[in-house]
Parts: structure tokens; C-alpha cells; sequence
């Protein structure tokens, strides 16, 4: 018989060190609210796959970049697959829960996204530009992010490795989703300091450019930040569609926001509880 109140397992590194962001504090939050709704357990990313069992769903929140525990990560993916897990954000995301080859898809398709390769022999696809971004295939939370002059590229190019010319946009903006509903936008007015955040007013074709990749990603349920700079053109370019565990940067909002979104994450983590606790 299920408990009379869904089981939670809160996946959260609470000592992870992130530049400019307190991922503890935005955690320690969020789960002081969410336990009048669930019955709640905290554990690192190294033991879910341990304690998953048990638990009526799985919350991967501020768990930190998954290289730091690739191999944990992906026996906890492997065992949450082979038992039929409920895991939120749900395991299905074509995003950065699966690396970068996004960005190589979108740009194939012909996305609003900042043009991306994966080769030196495919530079000429990309629009010319004097510095390029070359990040890992891998990457998170731009580690081994490095900006590179166009003369000494090819040192730096390789299998694991992608290329997108340096874009100097006007800003940073963010798009917060639940399930596929619009919550919050938050930008960098200086790109220098890019989480210094302000709330953002956005726009319809703000949210129609952001809706487009939501709607690719084809989630269903979860949390999900669409990050996009603002081009010298005045349009907008993806930079990346965080999909497994995007910081929130709650501390940025008017408490009336944070409010909302936190009704708004209660009524989806309850829906897709009871779609797990139904299934038994």
C-alpha cells in the first residue's frame, strides 16, 4: 500500500561551490515548502541510485555538473530505466540531460541557436568571426569553456569539442518553464556578470522564440531554463536548453514570483507523484 502521502527522494548537492550562485540556498528553500506536500528525503547524486527504491518519485534538482560523477550518474540512469523509476525531470530530455548534440541538431535545422560544429572542416559553415567558443561536448556549467582567437583555433579543436563563433550580444536572458508553462524570465543587463539577474519583461516573440525549444524537447512534465542571448541583429540565439537540473536563481525574484513558481512546481511534482503511485 503507497504511504497516504507521496514519497519524495530530493536529489541536491548541498556543498557544491558554483560561481556567483548559492545552489544550497535555493534548495534548503524549496524543500522547506515542498514537505508540506510530500514526505521528503535529501541525498547526494552519489547515493540515488542506492536509496531511489522506496520512494514514489525522484527529484533531480542542484545536483551539480554530472562530470563530476559521470559514472554514479549513469548507473543511477541504467537502474532508474530498468525499473521504470519516476524521475523529475523525466530521464527523456534531448537537451543538455544528453550533452550538447543539441546544439549540432538545431543548427542543422535551422533553429534560432548560436551556430555550432563539431569539426574544423566544417568552419566555413559558421559565420566568420575573429575569437570562437570551443566548449566540451560534455560540458556543464561552462567548465572547460575557453574563448579562443581564430589564429589558434586548430590547437584547440578536437573529437570532443564544439565551435561557435564568439557572438558580442547585449545581454543574457533566461526562460523558466514548468511542464510547458512560461513562469519567469530573468537577464544580465552586463554580460560581464552573468549571474547578476534582474527580472525581465518578456515579450510574445520572446516567448515564442523560448516555446520553440520547449516544445522540441517534448518533456512533458519538469523544470526547464532556456538560455538566450540577444544578438547584434536584436534577435534572440539559443545558448543552451538546461533540461536536467537548471538552477532556478529564485533569489533574484519578487517573493510574490517565487511564490507562484513554487505553486506551480507543487502542482506539477504532485501530478506526476500520483501518476507514479497510480501505476502501482
Amino acid at each position: 500500500m503507497p504511504a497516504a502521502r507521496p514519497r519524495v527522494l530530493y536529489v541536491t548537492d548541498l556543498a557544491y561551490q558554483a560561481r556567483g550562485r548559492r545552489y544550497c540556498d535555493e534548495d534548503i528553500f524549496l524543500t522547506s515548502r515542498l514537505r508540506a506536500h510530500f514526505d521528503l528525503a535529501l541525498c547526494h547524486p552519489l547515493d540515488t541510485a542506492a536509496l531511489m527504491d522506496g520512494h514514489d518519485a525522484v527529484v533531480v534538482r542542484n545536483s551539480g555538473p554530472v562530470l563530476g560523477y559521470q559514472r554514479a550518474y549513469d548507473a543511477f540512469r541504467a537502474r532508474a530505466l530498468e525499473h521504470g523509476s519516476r524521475v523529475y525531470n523525466p530521464l527523456t530530455g534531448k537537451a543538455d540531460m544528453a550533452g550538447k548534440q543539441y546544439l549540432l541538431d538545431l543548427t542543422a535545422a535551422g533553429y534560432p541557436v548560436i551556430p555550432t560544429v563539431d569539426r574544423l572542416a566544417d568552419l566555413h559553415r559558421l559565420p566568420p568571426a575573429h575569437r570562437y567558443v570551443v566548449k566540451p561536448r560534455l560540458g556543464a556549467d561552462s567548465l572547460g569553456l575557453r574563448i579562443v582567437p581564430a589564429t589558434r583555433l586548430d590547437t584547440h579543436a578536437g573529437d570532443d569539442v564544439l565551435i561557435q563563433p564568439h557572438i558580442d550580444f547585449a545581454y543574457e536572458v533566461s526562460f523558466y518553464f514548468v511542464d510547458d508553462d512560461f513562469q519567469y524570465a530573468l537577464y544580465a543587463p552586463d554580460p560581464r556578470r552573468r549571474w547578476e539577474l534582474k527580472p525581465y519583461a518578456a515579450t510574445a516573440a520572446d516567448l515564442e522564440f523560448a516555446r520553440r525549444f520547449i516544445d522540441w524537447n517534448e518533456l512533458g512534465h519538469g523544470i526547464q531554463r532556456v538560455d538566450a542571448c540577444r544578438a547584434p541583429d536584436d534577435g534572440l540565439l539559443l545558448v543552451e536548453l538546461e533540461d536536467l537540473n537548471p538552477y532556478l536563481s529564485l533569489e533574484a525574484l519578487p517573493e510574490r514570483d517565487r511564490d507562484a513558481f513554487v505553486g506551480a512546481f507543487t502542482a506539477s511534482l504532485s501530478r506526476f507523484v500520483r501518476g507514479a503511485v497510480s501505476a502501482m
